[in-house]
């Protein structure tokens, strides 16, 4: 059973198998090459735990040994997963079998900290994973495997970004044979500069919506910065006697409103069922179905309805 990684902040870990350094010919084909991992997220824990659970097999190559020392490891060979810097060319050149990486993303697209989010961000309706050999450049390497998967409009970054680094997992656990015996490179395919986008990391100051927007954009939005930054509105409360009160939001959960006729003053914020609806730009409105106020648990739009008491809601902009 895989220990467990809280965290995995700048992780270093190394299954390890004895050995010092590449293999030689006089030394058993059965012997467990060094292995090392390197991840920040929480969501590379996954990737972590399949490396563990596949070193105790029977057939395995490699096994584990945590050391802190990573040139007095002889890796062999170094995986990382979301781990957020740019090796320098003096520790690529140690591992004799290379570095691979587990990207979310179908390379070249969305090279860089944050693919799984901007890809969300910009809409796409299909995404992927690929395990490619690291180089110098960010990202950049050739690919040695790739697989691709369609994206709905509800899934948020936190769960495509596990769901995405599971496969990662398996497809890594799969070629590691390959890597091994050298295959992965002769197949290795370069990737085409050209076509290259870029996934910077998010800000804080991003987080903010507008609803001069369309719908779409906003719902993507939030999808896409779900967890960490969030998203966040202000909107006025108008009590009895029309006197307006700033009230800043966050939005959790949203969908594009289907059929959106807009009801009351141009700015009005309604409830229709579940959800609060907001105008937005093109005659389109933004369907929150929950939300959180300051100090407060996340609470769906219906809750936030009942507590108004009479009270109306209008949008800013």
């Amino acid at each position: 059973m895989a220990p467990s990684v809280p965290a995995l902040r700048r992780l270093l870990s190394c299954f390890a198998g004895g050995g010092n350094g590449a293999p030689s010919a006089l030394e058993p084909a059965t012997k467990k090459k060094n292995l090392v991992f390197m991840g920040s997220p929480q969501v590379s824990a996954s990737v972590l735990g399949a490396l563990l659970d596949a070193s105790t097999a029977t057939n395995s190559s490699f096994q584990e040994n945590f050391l802190g020392n990573f040139r007095a490891l002889n890796p062999e060979l170094c995986v990382t997963a979301a781990y957020g810097n740019i090796l320098p060319n003096k520790f690529l050149e140690i591992p004799p079998y290379g570095t691979v990486n587990i990207h979310p993303s179908l390379l070249p697209l969305y090279r860089g900290a944050a693919p799984v989010q901007r890809a969300l961000q910009d809409g796409v309706k299909e995404t992927g994973v690929s395990l490619a050999f690291t180089v110098r450049a960010l990202d950049a390497g050739p690919i040695i495997a790739c697989e691709r998967v369609e994206v709905d409009d509800c899934i948020k970054a936190p769960e495509l970004l596990t769901f995405l680094f599971d496969l990662g997992s398996k497809i890594l656990i799969h070629e590691l044979p390959s890597i091994f015996d050298g295959s992965a490179k002769l197949k290795a395919k370069a990737q085409d500069d050209s076509k290259a986008t870029l996934a910077p990391k998010l800000t804080s100051d991003e987080s903010w919506l507008s609803f001069d927007q369309e719908a779409k954009i906003l719902h993507n939005k939030v999808r896409a910065f779900a967890g960490w930054p969030g998203t966040r509105a202000r909107i006025q409360v108008i009590d009895s006697n029309g006197n307006p009160n700033t009230l800043e939001i966050k939005i959790i959960t949203t969908r594009v409103s289907s059929a959106y006729e807009r009801q009351g003053e141009a700015d009005e914020i309604t409830f229709v069922g579940s959800a609060m609806v907001i105008p937005c730009a093109e005659q389109s409105a933004l369907e929150v179905l929950e939300l959180q106020l300051p100090g407060k648990k996340v609470m769906t739009a219906r809750d936030l309805r009942n507590g108004l008491q009479g009270q109306k809601l209008r949008r800013l902009i």
